[in-house]
């Protein structure tokens, strides 16, 4: 009797290039193990997960340089490229092991294991790792590998090698063929629950049982300064006088947002100081607070970017718990921690002189968002943020600059980040084409802890011309200004420059953003029809 004939070109059409799927394969088995590793890491260890730590891992290896070029290319959707980024190389790689896997038992898998490896140990040296942080990204490894095994020796039943039909006593093609495709589809679809419920997990986590929504913040026993008449110009398309939280800039190195229990949470001065500290959250609220419009920026705002921000902090003087604490002599820097491991070194007397440094607990009217530091951060105004601005605080080591660095500073940074007079042109924008004759500019210039005194802007490189410059809020603040210039059909270059209140004059030199902060005026192109 006469065997059904099979032949090579109908198992062909039939499954396609076997390349191709053994590359599915290996996407299928690494997306379920990476969705079982922040599962697991979603249960046990919610602040470190393997994405997230290579994610930090990457950050802190990256040259200044290319930081610098993400945050120019991508602002605050920094985080999310770099996620998706590590999504494409963990799937390139998975396809690679599937493929390899194919070819020669075993190979896939030392893939998938050192993949794992390096999952490992970026999981592991993170600051807020714990021990059981390290099961994530073994059981990661351990899942990838077993449904690679798996997934391969099903696809290598159906077609062993370079689409040449399965062996004539083996199970049969068509039964081979739906077996390996259920078992490409389940594994995909264990992925994706796996991770749904991580990410339920990792939310119900960061609202942290809802203590955030339910908290109530104190009065505070120093209110806010009064904002002046005339602080804040009618002139469509200037920033607001206060940024609205949704708006705030974000820039920091936590790929997730650190989830803190207020409850839980401490805070220790340690370090040269007479008397070690540790202030728990309950205690914080109790203190009498300080409620200050302040503006901050981070150091890698580029001439006429909007890494800035002005908003209405509450907070508790850092000076007074300073002054608990009693530092010692000899000592210039305060080193403070995140909850993440990152760190700042803020000089000493920027935290005891007169100034509004606060451990800010809200953020204009409500608790502090998530995002930007809940429940205790760091404010001090007139130093740029990565010296100064801590989010997720736990720790103040009160040391000296010369004994400690943070975590900046051996990437190329200065240590110390006074911010420099800036302004900026919001109205019109840069290339817009406007109307002939008398044409509105206005922007926002600032000085933080010095104050500005005076804006100006010119037309083609000719003479300076005054600008109103509106009511300051105080010299802690950002103080926005409008110019009516009359013009004529024609392209024009207009620049702005600000004058701080010791007199000197924000400088024309260019200078990048590294290691303290870009200098230079804001130029922007205008077509007048």
């Amino acid at each position: 009797m006469s065997t059904p004939v099979r032949n090579v070109a109908t198992t062909r059409r039939t499954m396609g290039r076997p390349a191709l799927w053994a590359a599915g394969s290996g996407l299928a088995a690494g997306a379920a193990g990476i969705a079982a590793g922040e599962l697991i890491a979603g249960l046990l260890s919610p602040l470190v997960s393997p994405v997230t730590a290579l994610g930090g891992a990457v950050i802190d290896a990256v040259p200044p340089g290319v930081k610098d070029l993400a945050v120019q290319l991508f602002g605050t959707a920094d985080k999310i490229v770099l996620i998706a980024s590590i999504g494409v190389v963990a799937g390139f790689l998975a396809a690679i092991a599937g493929v390899l896997e194919r070819r020669r038992t075993g190979w896939g898998l030392v893939l998938a294991g050192l993949a794992g490896a390096a999952g490992l140990t970026a999981v592991v040296t993170r600051a807020q790792a714990g021990p059981q942080a390290a099961l994530a990204p073994i059981a990661a490894a351990v899942v990838t590998m077993l449904l690679l095994r798996a997934l391969i020796r099903r696809l290598t039943t159906w077609a062993p090698s370079h689409g040449r039909p399965p062996q004539q006593d083996g199970e049969p093609a068509p039964l081979a063929r739906r077996s390996f495709l259920n078992a490409i589809a389940g594994t995909s679809i264990a992925a994706v629950v796996a991770g749904t419920v991580t990410a339920v997990l990792t939310r119900a986590t960061a609202v942290a049982s809802g203590f955030r929504g339910s908290m109530t913040l104190p009065a505070p026993s120093a209110a806010p300064q009064a904002i002046p008449a005339g602080a804040s110009l009618a002139l469509d398309g200037i920033s607001p006088l206060v940024t609205p939280n949704a708006d705030f800039y974000r820039i920091d190195t936590a790929l997730t947002v650190p989830a803190i229990d207020p409850p839980a949470w401490k805070l220790k001065v340690t370090g040269m100081v007479e008397q070690e500290i540790e202030l728990d959250f309950a205690t914080l609220l109790a203190k009498p607070m300080t409620e200050r419009h302040i503006t901050i920026a981070c150091v890698s705002n580029n001439v006429g970017g909007d890494l800035i921000g002005n908003a209405r902090w509450l907070g508790w003087p850092v000076r007074e718990l300073l002054a608990l604490a009693r530092p010692q002599a000899g000592a210039d820097m305060v080193l403070s921690t995140s909850n993440d491991g990152w760190t700042a070194s803020t000089p000493l007397e920027a935290l005891t002189d007169d100034r509004d440094a606060l451990l800010a607990i809200g953020m204009n009217g409500e608790p502090l968002p998530l995002e930007h530091g809940f429940p205790v951060r760091m404010i001090v105004p007139g130093l740029y943020g990565f010296v100064s601005a801590t989010k997720w605080l736990t720790e103040l080591k009160v040391t000296r600059f010369a004994d400690d660095v943070a975590y900046w500073t051996p990437r190329g940074w200065s240590d110390h980040g006074p911010i420099k007079t800036q302004s900026r042109i919001d109205v019109p924008r840069n290339g817009r084409t406007v109307q002939a004759g008398t044409v509105q500019f206005g922007g926002v210039a600032w000085a933080q802890h010095r104050g500005i005194t005076r804006v100006e802007l010119r037309v083609n490189r000719g003479p300076w011309e005054q600008a109103t410059l509106a009511s300051p809020i105080s010299t802690d603040t950002w103080y926005q200004w409008q110019l009516g210039l009359d013009l004529s059909s024609g392209d024009y270059e207009i620049q702005v420059r600000a004058t701080d209140s010791t007199g000197q004059p924000q400088t024309e030199d260019k200078a990048p953003v590294a290691p303290d902060g870009a200098t230079g005026y804001h130029t922007i192109s205008v077509k007048v029809g």
